[in-house]
């Protein structure tokens, strides 16, 4: 269909953040730290006027009575800049401590390609260049693509077992691991998922000493206080520890990934992460991780705008990349568009829809033949607007309700407008096929 509006919504280029293979030592421009200090101080000053009556005795009195308060407040105000001098201290020392305790539960992750390289033989130099004396000599060898961060959140016997980034590990050929100790080990892909940018890696457990606490996500609330560590620009500068806030909860961003595109939940933060720190932990000042770092807005004039996937989003494709190696995922069978993207006259002369209907749900524009929605008797040009009674306004948001509240096997309620009327159809979902993002 081609009468679609232009997005309403402003588009920034979300860049994932896994570390480029080094050929430079120092990071371009645009990565260099800028680190602003502030430093505030209180300085009580003590004003005395003087005026002709200053001599007499009940103003002497007045003055005392004035001394003693200004030294009393004097005395409150170091009182309490030694107390907030106190707090503060206990506070840095708090987290250096769960910085120290946690770790040696983070890694660095270095993915190696293959790579092609063709090497030209020109035969006897002495004779005049030929192209019939050119020979191709091609040979192929592995090189280091990327690195990137995780997390050791399980050990099991001989084995350890690594969160990180599916875009830290995607392509590899081979997956090494450096240790907190320095120690550097092979590592091996258990099960990853593109459309979560979720990866888990497994490694031996020799030599690991710590697994980190997965916390909470859902407790967190916007200005809390979290720390991120991670690898950023490489093993150079590994287990690098930065402060921030979070900015915010439950944000939705759509990114590209190599099974399409795909919109997931996230932590907004402003703690610093650069390339390398994907895939390592959002930590809470206790030390439990809430969040695992994943991309970034890439953009001039954008600072300060990170996101990490929430843990209690990633638990269950952890254990599912665990025990499966791969995630399976409820297919409905549609192809669809934000109804938002559709002409309000469209939407009205040929949707059928009354102006209170109109931007609030997702337009279906195809089925796929023999798929759980065709059977269940949806067609072209229905609007969905709720599953299981959860209203949807776009792709995004049926996405995750699909992908988050729905299993392979379950019968859903899908609720629809079509030609102006409300119908509900009982949709039983069947497994996802290959690269099947729009649901």
């Amino acid at each position: 269909m081609t009468h679609h509006k232009d997005e309403k919504h402003t588009s920034y280029e979300l860049q994932t953040i896994e570390q480029p293979k080094k050929q430079q030592k120092k990071p371009s421009g645009w990565l260099k730290p800028f680190v602003s200090g502030i430093v505030g101080g209180t300085l009580a000053l003590g004003v005395y006027v003087l005026t002709p009556y200053a001599q007499h005795s009940e103003n002497n009195s007045t003055d005392s009575s004035t001394k003693t308060a200004a030294v009393s407040t004097n005395d409150t105000s170091t009182n309490s800049s030694k107390t907030t001098a106190s707090q503060t201290s206990n506070s840095t020392s708090s987290i250096s401590s769960m910085v120290e305790n946690v770790s040696p539960a983070i890694v660095g992750i270095t993915n190696y390609q293959t790579q092609s390289q063709t090497s030209t033989d020109f035969g006897d130099m002495n004779t005049p260049f030929d192209g019939s004396q050119q020979n191709q000599n091609s040979s192929s060898q592995e090189q280091e693509s990327g690195t990137g961060s995780g997390v050791i959140f399980k050990k099991s016997g001989s084995k350890a077992y690594v969160l990180t980034n599916n875009h830290v590990i995607e392509g590899a050929n081979k997956l090494t691991v450096s240790l907190h100790n320095g120690k550097t080990v092979e590592g091996k892909v258990v099960g990853s998922d593109p459309l979560t940018d979720l990866a888990v890696v497994e490694i031996s457990s020799s030599g690991v000493t710590k697994v980190a606490e997965l916390g909470d996500s859902s407790s967190l609330r916007a200005g809390e206080t979290v720390i991120a560590i991670g690898n950023p620009l490489g093993e150079d500068l590994s287990r690098t520890v930065t402060q921030g806030i979070v900015s915010g909860v439950d944000r939705t961003v759509s990114m590209d990934t190599s099974a399409g595109e795909s919109s997931i939940n996230v932590i907004q933060t402003d703690a610093a992460i650069n390339p390398g720190n994907s895939g390592g932990p959002l930590l809470t000042t206790d030390g439990k991780v809430v969040g695992i770092t994943s991309m970034k807005i890439s953009e001039t004039g954008v600072e300060g705008i990170g996101f990490a996937l929430p843990i209690n989003d990633v638990k269950p494709i952890a254990e599912q990349l665990l025990t499966k190696g791969k995630i399976e995922r409820p297919y409905i069978g549609i192809s669809m568009l934000d109804l938002e993207q559709v002409p309000d006259a469209y939407q009205k002369e040929t949707l059928g829809l009354t102006s209170s209907q109109l931007d609030k749900g997702v337009y279906v524009k195809e089925i796929a033949a023999g798929s759980p929605a065709a059977k269940a008797g949806l067609k072209t040009e229905d609007v969905i607007t709720a599953i299981n009674g959860k209203k949807v306004t776009t792709g995004s948001e049926l996405r995750h309700e699909l992908y988050t509240n729905a299993k392979v096997g379950d019968t859903v309620s899908i609720t629809l407008v079509r030609n102006g009327t409300e119908e509900t159809k009982q949709v039983t979902l069947t497994q996802s096929e290959s690269k099947q993002v729009s649901s």
